[in-house]
């Protein structure tokens, strides 16, 4: 019997998951200006999809291809998911208008585009997740479960592709990850008596993911209170295949 290969190992551990409109309950008090702006946060979703489909034109291992191309159709469900939920809970002009220029700047950065989807994946979104997991209401710490499996897989999938291609994040790159983690924790405390609204907290969490590909801090998440079946009021509970 065949080995398979990594790619088609990280295919295999998929699950198709459908978004929906979710009712909005209530969150940690002192989270909501953090939660908005990490919300706005999710115009990159896209871009993010976009950066996978252009390195597929570009020199991408063949035997990823497959798996790249279903990691895109994630990126438009999480952005769709993230919308909806922004959406009922009510959006910031101003915050919506800064995350989209943040979107612009990654857009625009010269790096390799599979690199910038690694970097926007494992040093912002595996902090944004565990932070909606440990501050948000039933329905935002389910989608951020679903949305968690799904970038494990790409983030696996892209070092792979970028150990192959021996691609490597610019200076320049890492100072845009550090620029938008920061305008999103603008709104936290430093050393404040909960550490899940403290801005170091995070910050250091981003750091660790960016340079050594891991996030001690966040080993609570694995048992992060998730919601229970009978928290929830149906619609905020996703269409699983």
């Amino acid at each position: 019997m065949m080995r398979k290969h990594p790619y088609e190992k990280l295919l295999d551990r998929k699950r198709k998951w459908s978004p929906v409109k979710p009712t909005v309950g209530e969150l940690k008090y002192g989270s909501e200006d953090v939660i908005r702006r990490a919300l706005a946060a999710r115009h990159l979703e896209l871009p993010v999809g976009a950066f996978i489909t252009e390195g597929l034109e570009k020199t991408v291992p063949e035997n990823a291809r497959k798996l790249l191309e279903d990691n895109v159709k994630d990126e438009e469900r999480h952005d769709l998911a993230l919308g909806y939920y922004a959406d009922a809970l009510g959006t910031n002009e101003i915050e919506e208008k800064e995350g989209k220029l943040l979107r612009d700047a990654w857009v625009n950065h010269p790096d390799h585009t599979i690199t910038k989807a690694l970097v926007a994946e494992r040093a912002v979104f595996f902090v944004l997740l565990p932070m909606f997991r440990f501050n948000g209401d039933a329905a935002l710490r389910t989608l951020a479960a679903d949305i968690s499996r799904d970038e494990q897989i790409h983030v696996g999938t892209n070092s792979l592709v970028c150990t192959e291609l021996g691609l490597r994040p610019s200076d320049s790159l890492d100072k845009l990850r550090k620029a938008t983690i920061n305008w999103i924790l603008q709104p936290l405390g430093i050393n404040t008596t909960d550490k899940y609204l403290d801005k170091k907290f995070w910050l250091d969490a981003s750091d660790s993911l960016m340079y050594q590909g891991k996030a001690p801090a966040f080993s609570e998440t694995q048992r992060a209170r998730m919601p229970a079946f009978f928290e929830h009021s149906n619609v905020n509970l996703p269409k699983y295949a």
